[in-house]
């Protein structure tokens, strides 16, 4: 297997990862919040959820989850209460270390359990796996191949925004520049939660 076999699965990994949504937005309130070190937690379970779910698609797991709409709809709704209360919790907070400021940054289990929560992430996946299934020899090593490729891709492109946020903490100065920033972010997860129900 040569790099520029893989090539095809890497720019696909890493388009699906980089482009907004909810983890993006996530990772750049978590940078502008609470500074990248603090952020890697969160960043780690988003990448290691995806990881896990690529790896379980290829197995066969995201088809048979797929099948049910019912468990759909299921995993939807929690997903979008979890958004929606994040959302909640970023839109009221402010500038950071005051009264208002945002208390701990989200665990690396919320970010694991997050991802394993939305169904657009096992479509992802599971188109992954279909796509690409040519580049192993079975279903084993097809699992260890997309997992590690999308948690890697994952984690540098949850990287990149975290670092934008943080790079934005050290724009802003006053009270109402965070509460604009903090809307905005809060905004931006609420509307990701409309891809989430879109076919």
């Amino acid at each position: 297997m040569t790099l520029e076999s893989l090539l095809p699965l890497i720019l696909f990994a890493l388009v699906s990862t980089i482009t907004p949504g909810g983890a993006t937005t996530l990772a750049t309130a978590s940078g502008a919040h609470f500074g990248f070190r603090r952020s890697i937690p969160v960043m780690a379970g988003f990448a290691l959820g995806l990881g896990s779910m690529a790896g379980a698609a290829a197995a066969g797991l995201g088809s048979l989850l797929l099948a049910f709409p019912a468990l759909q709809i299921a995993m939807k709704t929690l997903g979008t209460l979890y958004l929606l209360w994040l959302a909640l919790r970023i839109g009221r907070s402010g500038q950071p270390n005051s009264a208002g400021g945002m208390a701990k940054p989200t665990s690396f289990a919320a970010g694991v359990w997050m991802l394993w929560h939305n169904p657009k992430g096992w479509a992802v996946t599971v188109g992954a796996a279909a796509s690409f299934a040519m580049l192993a020899s079975g279903p084993l090593a097809l699992a260890m191949l997309l997992g590690l490729t999308f948690s890697l891709m994952a984690a540098f492109s949850l990287s990149l925004w975290c670092a934008l946020g943080q790079l934005l903490a050290r724009m802003l100065r006053a009270q109402w520049q965070w509460r604009a920033l903090n809307l905005v972010l809060a905004l931006l997860l609420v509307v990701s939660i409309i891809s989430l129900w879109s076919d």
